[in-house]
């Protein structure tokens, strides 16, 4: 029997940094958090923009806090196509060569000319929790999750560290065509 995780769907969301954050909602701003996620330090935050393509916007996407070191747009396919972008499927931070957009804020526009991806899917797992698991960081593994549409997922991103905690993140794509509810529980296969 393989290691058990809870799934976390990730709808679209930015990171910002400082830069970025200033640019969009004024000077000396900081964001707001609404709910702590999973992940340690990691929030929602109050503040959203819209996200504009060649095609269309995303308005009222949510941002995510704290500060990244580069400004990193997530989305699923089919956002991307929606608004025609060609995001390619990378890990979270590996931005070089990925396209740019638009992004709107209250107080000002800022113009990416890269950081828009399709967020690799991927295990996040403190260092205990990858002892247990036999894994260790940058492991790539399968994945399962049971149910009506029940799905393998292969080429999961095993990230390991202090900073992660127990959680196997898709995007909504991935999660409705596997569907995916709030309690789901996945296993780790390999």
């Amino acid at each position: 029997m393989g290691y058990k995780v809870q799934v976390g769907l990730s709808n679209k969301h930015l990171h910002l940094k400082e830069e970025d954050i200033e640019i969009l909602f004024g000077k000396g701003h900081k964001l707001t958090p609404t709910k702590d996620l999973v992940q340690p330090g990691q929030f929602a935050c109050e503040e959203k923009v819209d996200i504009v393509g060649p095609k269309a916007t995303l308005k009222g996407i949510r941002v995510l806090g704290p500060a990244r070191p580069e400004t990193q747009v997530e989305l699923a396919a089919t956002d991307a196509r929606t608004i025609g972008i060609k995001a390619p499927v990378r890990e979270s931070g590996k931005l070089e060569g990925t396209p740019g957009c638009k992004i709107i804020g209250p107080c000002g526009e800022v113009e990416l000319d890269h950081g828009v991806i399709i967020a690799l899917r991927h295990v996040h797992l403190n260092p205990e929790q990858a002892i247990e698991a036999g894994l260790k960081d940058k492991d790539v593994v399968s994945v399962k999750i049971e149910g009506e549409r029940g799905l393998v997922f292969d080429n999961v991103l095993v990230r390991a560290g202090e900073k992660h905690e127990r959680e196997f993140h898709l995007d909504t794509d991935e999660g409705n065509a596997a569907g995916c509810g709030p309690n789901t529980v996945a296993e780790i296969l390999d």
